[in-house]
């Protein structure tokens, strides 16, 4: 075996997720597959309620190419409503039962930034945890995720979904977001968590510009060694710089999911999965003859 040497070991970057005990290799980006059970997200509130809906969309995801599914019962949109823990957690583990029942091998992400939620999800069978909030907004987070060992995508936001709109103000947005990064791993390697994902939380606490400086700097953010998580499906980047709608908004995402490939992104996360799927599988093709 070849012995590596001072400088390729400080630049190493994970490129591994250990899924319940699956091993999710990164080194060709995977796709992960949203699938809201919400009445209100932005883009799909609702039309996934019943659990036929469900199954009918996961079944759909899996077969385009989803790595992950990604469940979440919270819509973050901008001044999105409350909902309280119980509600969140009525809605997300029975679905993650019924995909678990129907594709057992289906490796599912919770999203929220509850930790009681995260742990009904993972005792279900969730297998990740996604959390918008970085752990700010529950300090039991990062110890839920330690205890249970499951992968954790760790995102940057401002304040709350209601109010981080307000709070996009930043001296140097690239140094902020690597300093915040820094200091959180920091906490997750003491807790003895090693699986950790980096989302720099585009559509959160982010105006348009600074949205397309962080895509268009996103290989800063392989200093820190974690693998990158990129969610730009559908949100307004997109359907606010094309001046259309969110149903009308997949060419762009399509458009922004490969430039977030060719800048590094180890994941991207979807809407549409099958459009991700052949993007990542073009990009992957890039350069095989040089």
């Amino acid at each position: 075996m070849t012995q590596l040497k001072l400088k390729d070991k400080v630049f190493y970057r994970k490129h591994t997720l250990n899924l319940g005990g699956k091993i999710l290799d990164l080194t060709i980006p995977k796709v992960m597959g949203i699938l809201n059970v919400t009445p209100d997200s932005f883009y799909d509130g609702g039309k996934n309620s019943l659990p036929n809906l469900i199954i009918e969309k996961a079944a759909k995801m899996i077969a385009d190419g989803a790595s992950i599914l990604d469940v979440g019962g919270y819509s973050s949109r901008p001044n999105a409503l409350h909902v309280s823990e119980q509600e969140e957690i009525d809605r997300v583990v029975p679905a993650i039962q019924l995909i678990k029942k129907e594709f057992p091998s289906c490796a599912i992400s919770i999203d929220t930034f509850r930790s009681k939620v995260a742990q009904k999800a993972i005792d279900t069978g969730a297998v990740m945890i996604n959390d918008i909030s970085g752990g700010e907004l529950d300090p039991e987070m990062f110890q839920t995720v330690a205890k249970n060992k499951v992968p954790y995508v760790l995102m940057h936001m401002k304040g709350t979904p209601k109010n981080m709109q307000l709070l996009a103000n930043y001296e140097n947005i690239q140094i902020e977001l690597l300093d915040y990064f820094q200091k959180k791993l920091y906490k997750l390697h003491c807790l003895g968590v090693t699986d950790v994902l980096l989302d720099v939380g585009i559509g959160f606490a982010k105006t348009l510009s600074q949205n397309f400086e962080l895509l268009d700097k996103l290989k800063v953010f392989e200093i820190l060694s974690c693998p990158i998580l990129v969610g730009i499906s559908r949100k307004s980047l997109v359907y606010n710089t094309l001046g259309c709608s969110a149903n009308e908004s997949l060419n762009g995402t399509t458009a922004l999911n490969m430039v977030s490939l060719q800048n590094g992104a180890n994941i991207i996360r979807v809407h549409d999965v099958r459009e991700a799927f052949e993007t990542v599988k073009l990009n992957s093709n890039l350069g095989v003859l040089n």
